[in-house]
């Protein structure tokens, strides 16, 4: 067997922060493995598009949140994972938005591979994310999370 594709294509995602300290989560389920995974909302930067703006048309398409909402704060996040039988290696920015309450979701433009593997969302105070079933990612979130601040 030949070992998979390794895609290294720039992306951002959003550690979004309710008031009470929980931090937003998309449930995804890769078709190809059948592995379950919670992440932040993100995605690929287009071409001509810097990593704050595709933070903001993300955290959009896959929440409904304001792009407003993305503070240019970000750290740098090393990631490696499998999905849909691609192994992606590279860095993200994580980029921090904080809400005064918990906002509703309500993913507005999913792609057809999102609606296909979507599962749902939900909010997690650090410790809750340790007991997900699925797999963080990445698995160092809520280092992350408590660097962002």
């Amino acid at each position: 067997m030949s070992d998979p594709e390794v895609n290294t294509r720039p992306a951002a995602r959003v550690v979004c922060v309710a008031g009470d300290g929980r931090v937003l989560l998309l449930h995804w389920r890769d078709p190809v493995t059948g592995r379950t995974l919670w992440e932040p909302p993100g995605g690929g930067i287009d071409p001509g598009e810097t990593p704050l703006e595709a933070a903001r048309r993300e955290l959009t398409e896959e929440t409904g949140l304001p792009g407003t909402a993305v503070l240019d704060r970000w750290l740098a996040v090393p990631r490696e994972f499998d999905w849909l039988g691609v192994h992606y290696v590279k860095t993200e920015r994580f980029y921090l938005a904080r809400f005064d309450h918990t906002p509703e979701i309500v993913p507005e433009a999913f792609t057809v591979e999102e609606n296909e593997t979507y599962l749902g969302h939900g909010w997690f105070s650090p410790g809750e994310m340790a007991t997900l079933p699925g797999a963080l990612e990445p698995p160092t979130l809520p280092e992350v999370v408590s660097r962002l601040g």
